[in-house]
């Protein structure tokens, strides 16, 4: 799929698995207002897909994304309203569609991954990178906080005092750092990256998809702290007289591998 002003979101679908490329050649992949949109409008396409079983976040070209265009700041962030637009019109809603994808999410990270390109990667459920990526916000020499939106995913990945870290300092740092942080699921070999990845995305879809789902939602939910309605319980265990349910049980006392359907 196209963006303006040079940059594009890819959508490639191959059977189960879904892999999402963000592309701005010569730009470290720093994200256009287009391109906000285009993430959007993809992961909106993927949610209403049930047969997908699970989507591959990365960049092209040996980057994951340089965060946000800043070339296009003077333009689409010139006064309050301006920032207000941006950044809850623009990234909020993008955010918002990667973090709500009912299917699982593996963020495959190479190279930089700062600002706006970890703001998407903390929407994501496994981030897997590659030995020499680099992570950070430094927007502070920018002369501007975290919008609120955006904050709140990374704060759930990592905690307070990691986001404050990040942000107060405006450092950027390597993959050790960010695994330690809390920002990673594994770190590998810049070459095995990409295969890691699939090999991720691929145990994610031989699992029973209604269940993964499940997990989403209600992980979601329990983090956001509060008792449990009868409603949610019942949205939980809605799994009992499923399909799903049924052919795990039956191949396990079998023997056998399971076939799972998403029924």
């Amino acid at each position: 799929m196209s963006a303006g002003q040079g940059g594009r979101v890819r959508l490639e679908i191959d059977g189960h698995l879904a892999w999402v490329t963000l592309s701005h050649p010569g730009r470290l992949n720093a994200i256009t207002v287009g391109m906000w949109g285009e993430l959007r409008a993809v992961f909106d396409q993927l949610a209403a897909d049930n047969a997908l079983r699970c989507v591959i976040v990365r960049g092209e070209g040996g980057n994951f994304a340089a965060g946000a265009d800043i070339r296009e700041f003077p333009a689409e962030r010139a006064d309050m309203a301006g920032v207000q637009r941006y950044h809850r019109e623009v990234l909020a809603p993008a955010l918002a569609a990667v973090a709500a994808c009912p299917h699982p999410v593996v963020a495959q990270i190479e190279g930089v991954c700062v600002g706006g390109g970890l703001e998407i990667a903390s929407q994501c459920d496994l981030r897997i990178a590659g030995a020499s990526a680099r992570f950070g916000v430094p927007i502070n020499r920018l002369g501007f906080p975290m919008a609120p939106d955006e904050m709140r995913g990374l704060i759930a990945l990592a905690g307070r005092a990691a986001a404050l870290a990040i942000l107060l300092e405006g450092r950027v740092f390597g993959a050790d750092e960010a695994r330690a942080m809390g920002l990673l699921t594994r770190v590998v070999d810049d070459a095995q990256v990409a295969t890691e990845a699939r090999r991720s995305a691929e145990r994610i879809a031989q699992g029973a998809p209604l269940a993964a789902r499940i997990n989403k939602r209600l992980s979601r939910r329990l983090a956001e702290g509060g008792p449990l309605s009868e409603d949610e319980y019942r949205d939980y265990f809605s799994y009992a007289e499923s399909r799903d349910h049924q052919e795990g049980v039956r191949a396990f006392l079998a023997g056998e591998d399971p076939t799972f359907t998403g029924d």
